[in-house]
């Protein structure tokens, strides 16, 4: 009954670094995600990914 509940609470906390980057539209989202997935169970990987996913946003140039 509560199976998909349990899975899932943990399954965003994990990939908190992509949502954000995702969410801020970052120039690097796809491999903010990567990192993420591939890294993030060594917790410092988790940690890379999350500082990345706040970082600046880099701008095009201004016509």
């Amino acid at each position: 009954m509560y199976g998909a509940e349990i899975l899932l609470l943990p399954a965003l906390m994990y990939f908190i670094p992509a949502i954000i980057a995702l969410a801020r539209g970052h120039h690097n989202a796809l491999a903010i995600f990567l990192t993420n997935l591939v890294f993030g169970w060594t917790v410092i990987g988790w940690f890379i990914a999350l500082i990345w996913s706040v970082t600046a946003i880099r701008r095009g140039a201004a016509a």
